[in-house]
Parts: structure tokens; sequence; C-alpha cells
């Protein structure tokens, strides 16, 4: 295992620094000191992340044969990453799982698994610690063997390279999915949102349908915040959408500037993870 700087969750993105932000600060792609950073992590992920690469890296992660860990071992290890497509914050991605679980804890007290949702909604980027390049770990996510969205970040100038883009097999509404298919038949672009949700269903773990949608689909802003794809969507999907619009405002909008103690958190948040996702995990 390498250790590299990745950090924070591109969903953190929107977190406050030293000072309360307006919503209109948040998820700045326009400009700001790690813009540069931001899209160049962003122009290799639209230029790299093709259908078929999508299918290779299910076949490389969904066996779960990388490594044995448990849950707080796994967010214990994120914390010396520092993500570049984040363009607003840099600390540990550990405070960043506290606070949103913390934010959920204060509004749903009557819903631990949606509070360890919370937790541990960004531990997917693990993957970065082996080998897997930013670029296919982090960033908003967006469904590949269809029209690429025009919601989708930097949409007009990063994927010129991309050879999906020319196959026009590729370039229809549906391309090679049918009409209101489901998410759960679409391929999505390859990073820790899909690569959690596997892991979750591979090691059986409790947590209900409605978080395991918040998992899966949390880094898919095309769809939760600009209502694109819903000609994919079933009912099912549908259904679920308010859950993960709900989860998103505790993942973005975590308004507090004082971090967490979170040695005093550990003790409740692991009788969660004992709960619904206990002992060694396959990864």
């Amino acid at each position: 295992m390498r250790v590299v700087n990745l950090g924070p969750d591109p969903s953190l993105a929107y977190r406050p620094d030293s000072h309360e932000k307006d919503k209109s600060e948040f998820r700045n792609f326009e400009s700001g000191a790690l813009f540069d950073r931001v899209f160049n992590t962003y122009k290799l992920m639209h230029t790299y992340q093709t259908l078929d690469f999508v299918k290779q890296k299910h076949l490389e992660w969904a066996n779960c044969n990388h490594f044995s860990m448990s849950m707080m071992e796994n967010i214990d290890c994120l914390d010396e990453l520092v993500d570049e497509s984040d363009p607003d914050v840099d600390f540990p991605n550990s405070f960043h799982a506290f606070q949103t679980a913390e934010g959920i804890r204060k509004e749903h007290p009557d819903k631990d698994w949606f509070q360890l949702v919370g937790l541990i909604h960004d531990i997917g980027k693990i993957m970065a610690l082996y080998e897997e390049p930013q670029w296919a770990v982090v960033g908003d996510t967006f469904p590949v063997g269809c029209k690429f969205q025009n919601s989708i970040v930097f949409r007009n100038s990063t994927f010129e390279g991309n050879p999906d883009g020319k196959n026009p097999a590729l370039n229809t509404e549906f391309g090679i999915y049918e009409p209101k298919c489901g998410l759960d038949n679409i391929l999505m672009s390859w990073g820790h949102d899909e690569y959690l949700y596997r892991v979750m269903k591979f090691n059986k773990c409790t947590i209900p349908e409605e978080g395991l949608y918040m998992i899966r689909f949390h880094s898919f802003y095309p769809w939760h915040s600009n209502g694109n794809y819903m000609h994919l969507c079933n009912e099912k999907d549908l259904q679920m959408l308010p859950w993960v619009k709900e989860f998103n405002k505790f993942d973005l909008y975590t308004k507090s500037t004082e971090l967490p103690d979170v040695g005093s958190l550990r003790p409740y948040y692991q009788s969660l993870i004992d709960k619904y996702c206990p002992g060694i995990l396959r990864w």
C-alpha cells in the first residue's frame, strides 16, 4: 500500500473553511487557487473513463480480493489523503466523515443507519492507496455508454479526448440502455461510490436500501442536483431520489467551523459499525 495526497472527498468541495460560506460559494469550478489541480483531475477522468475502462474496473475491484480491513481502520487510513478534485478545502477526511455523520445524527436521531452512511460514504477512496489514479477514485460521477449530458462538470472542455464521444452508438440519449431500465443497470464512471457499494453488497452489510443508494449515487450530481438522466430511471430510482437529496445537504452544507472531537465520537460510531458492518471486511 502506498500513501498519496488524496484527502477529503470531491463532495467536500462545499465544506466551509475559516468562515461560513454562502451556498453560492460551494462547488466553484470556475476559479480559485486550486482551479488548475481540479481541472486537470477532471480532464484525465473525462478522457479515460470509457465504457471499456469501467467494465475493466468492475472486474478488478468488485470481487473484493485486494485486502482485509475493518471500517474504522479504513477511515483512519484516509487521514493523509488530499482530494485533487476538491476546489475549496483541505483537512483530513475523517473530520468530514464525522461532521457529516453528526449533522445527520442531529436531524435524524432515530436513523442510526443514516448516521453511519454519513460516516463511511467516502471510504471507497482507499483505492487510491492501492495504485488507482485519483481520476478513477474521486470527483462527480456520470453514466458511460450513452450521451454525456451538459450538466457534467467541465463538460465542454474535457471530453474531446474520450473515444466514446466519437462512437455514434454511445452518443444517443439512451446509448446501450433501454428507457427506464433503472440505475442499477447503468454503468457509472468508476469511483469510490460504486466501489463502496460493491463492498457493502459483497460483505452482506445490513444498511437499508435507502442508505445503499446514498453510498452509490451521492457523487452523481447530474442526476440528483441537475435532474438529468431521468429517462433511464425506473420507479425505484425515483422513490430513492429524495433520500439521496437528503443525504446531499449534509454532505455539502455541514456548516460548523469547528472540527469535531473525533476521539469522543468514535465509541458511538464503532457501535453502529458493529451493528451494520461488523468485523474485518474484504475490500
